[in-house]
């Protein structure tokens, strides 16, 4: 059986992504390991073995194109009305609630929020298939 492990997202600033992670989603580096031309960035937290590796290449100073196939990763979260509220107090401009039906019950609640690289982060109650 496979197992999710991480996910890479390329930054330009890593001192940014990592303030940006661990003051939005509580993750804190696990491991950094320097080369030649790029650095690898390993930031969990103590809920989930599951990383999200930020790779800086050095010498970069144009923003990456994020282009049109990313889409977005998700947190989960026990108290989604006091995380949007906490977002909001560090100035991270969460977008608003959400709430997502089918079949007339509640699928999802949710808000978005992006990180200093413009990549799109959904930050969901703890709720029915979302855990």
């Amino acid at each position: 059986m496979a197992k999710a492990i991480h996910m890479m997202i390329r930054v330009l600033d890593e001192a940014r992504s990592v303030a940006f992670y661990e003051k939005a989603f509580g993750l804190a580096i696990a491991d950094r390991f320097a080369f030649d031309g790029f650095t690898l960035v390993y930031l969990r937290n103590a809920d989930a073995d599951f990383e999200i590796e930020l790779t800086i290449n050095h010498g970069r100073s144009e923003p990456y194109q994020l282009g049109d196939g990313y889409g977005h990763v998700a947190f989960a979260v026990d108290d989604l009305e006091a995380e949007h509220a906490r977002f909001t107090a560090l100035e991270l401009s969460p977008n608003p609630v959400k709430e997502f039906f089918r079949d007339g019950a509640l699928l999802a609640k949710f808000f978005f929020v992006t990180d200093p690289d413009g990549y799109k982060i959904e930050v969901l109650q703890k709720h029915g298939r979302y855990r």
